[in-house]
């Protein structure tokens, strides 16, 4: 079969979400008193929520939209502690009794979601694997070996190699032996139907609005209101922000394809030192006869470059195209994760004031362990005021020495990115013809009435018109075109074309304009 692009179109959807009923828990009605109230029904707010409910609290679990279909439903599914060349710098600015609480941390998360798979007897693909970060060129040598070194202090299986299963040469690799893969979805439903019951709830399209820190605390929603001794914020982006994290993370947006190729299946999981970094694993498909090659990369923050989306999942293609025969596209889909500017995920009390909310973020795209470490450790932090890992994801922790640089890079790009958005929407304005000159499926900001405007057109040439602004800090949104969606370049929010929230920080859709 030819190795050059298929004429026909992958599903836009990923592979766990195709491969997985959709879920119809019924949202909150009139409000309700539970022991704890959990904001956000991905792996970090699940996996709080059943460690809860077996240590005796009474949960809600409380969804805007859909559990499991956000940022956890359009992972790249890896269960490990490498998290690309993470422990030198862990080690050189954390120190080692920190980098080895962050690899205790994300090992026992592993060891968690094993043990769990056994004793519940969940179907979710879960097998032990190598995990390897590989370098192309023999320029980044020398940091795997610095890599290999600092992990090994810090007590994981790792070791130098410069052979791997995969398809073509590389220049040396870091491996880490027994990390794991699984399907998130098949595994966090299990769960779900597990908390729910006796006591303990899952609720959907139920949106939390605000959070009373009192004693005792209260979740204000769309449906009522949840009392509860203890919150634990395990949303995308903390709902409840007295703490600043939006100047605190930066967001980027990777992109995945779910491919056949000729080749035996691939053994293990793999992250390269390029940049942009690639990503490649396989998984089987549903009736399991086959392997997917789950193969991407391109990840990007949104305030930086102009290749539009389109551009990326081709860039994609092309990369399993030069080293693999591919027979077909299945899926493609993309995710958006935040990333600390120390490089450590905030776990424990949301903020100094606030005793009995925790937050669980920024996993910097590995939150499959990120994640259900955080589940844990808020667990520990409610039911025993204590964890061992606690001082390396404390959320107040000051790290000027990690954090500084890149804090003030990121926020001087947020600013120059907000001016350069003013300055381009008092410019703009409709082209000759107006709104019908938008090609159908496309989109573009216009000015009108010294206002910023969104405007699709949609396939059948009906144009749908939103305020291009994002009620989050004010900066413009920028068109999606593979995904026809409205992304705020500063601090992440995404929308529809129709203005409604796909994900925050922003809470709140972009306002319906009249032309």
């Amino acid at each position: 079969m030819s190795n050059q692009p298929s004429s026909e179109s992958p599903r836009e959807k990923s592979l766990w979400l195709a491969t997985t009923p959709t879920t119809e828990y019924g949202p909150l009605e009139d409000g309700m008193d539970v022991d704890v109230a959990v904001v956000g029904g991905g792996i970090t707010g699940l996996t709080a929520a059943i460690e809860l409910q077996e240590a005796g609290k009474t949960v809600a679990v409380l969804e805007a939209d859909r559990i499991v279909e956000s940022t956890t439903g359009h992972t790249t599914a890896k269960l490990t502690s490498q998290h690309g060349l993470k422990y030198d710098r862990l080690v050189s600015q954390f120190g080692e009794e920190k980098a080895r609480q962050y690899a205790d941390a994300n090992e026992a998360a592993i060891d968690a979601v094993e043990r769990r798979v056994e004793t519940e007897d969940i179907d979710c693909d879960f097998q032990r694997t190598a995990a390897y970060t590989y370098a192309s060129t023999a320029a980044n040598v020398d940091q795997l070996r610095d890599e290999v070194e600092a992990a090994q202090r810090v007590g994981l299986p790792a070791s130098y190699v410069e052979e791997t299963p995969l398809p073509f040469d590389i220049a040396g690799a870091v491996r880490f032996d027994a990390q794991a893969e699984f399907h998130p979805r098949k595994y966090l439903l299990a769960i779900a139907e597990s908390v729910h019951g006796n006591g303990s709830y899952v609720f959907e399209e139920t949106h939390a609005e605000d959070i009373d820190p009192g004693s005792p605390c209260r979740v204000e929603t769309d449906r009522g209101a949840v009392v509860a001794d203890d919150v634990v914020v395990a949303t995308h982006f903390p709902v409840f922000d007295r703490a600043g994290y939006f100047a605190r993370m930066h967001p980027h947006r990777a992109y995945l394809l779910g491919v056949r190729v000729a080749e035996t299946p691939l053994s293990g999981m793999y992250y390269s030192t390029d940049s942009p970094p690639a990503t490649i694993r396989t998984h089987p498909t549903d009736d399991g006869d086959d392997e997917l090659l789950l193969v991407g990369g391109q990840s990007h923050k949104p305030s930086v470059g102009g290749v539009p989306t389109s551009e990326r999942y081709r860039r994609c293609e092309a990369f399993a195209r030069e080293h693999f025969t591919v027979e077909s596209i299945e899926y493609r889909w993309s995710t958006m994760d935040y990333s600390p500017v120390d490089g450590v995920p905030f776990v424990g009390r949301i903020d100094p004031l606030a005793k009995h909310v925790y937050v669980g973020t920024g996993f910097g795209g590995w939150g499959m362990t990120g994640g259900t470490a955080a589940g844990m450790i808020l667990t520990d932090l409610i039911t025993e005021d204590s964890s061992p890992w606690t001082d390396v994801f404390d959320p107040q922790r000051l790290t000027p020495g990690a954090s500084a640089k890149s804090f003030l890079e990121e926020n001087a790009k947020v600013g120059g990115s907000f001016v350069a958005d003013r300055i381009r929407a008092l410019l703009a304005g409709l082209e000759k013809g107006g709104a019908a000159a938008i090609p159908p499926g496309d989109a573009r900001v216009i000015r009108r009435s010294n206002r910023p405007i969104g405007l699709y057109r949609d396939a059948d040439g009906t144009t749908h018109a939103v305020s291009a602004t994002c009620p989050h800090m004010g900066c413009l949104v920028r068109w999606n075109d593979a995904e026809r969606t409205w992304d705020c370049p500063c601090h992440g929010s995404r929308f529809t074309y129709d203005g409604d929230v796909l994900s925050g920080p922003a809470v709140e859709g972009l306002l319906y304009r009249q032309l």
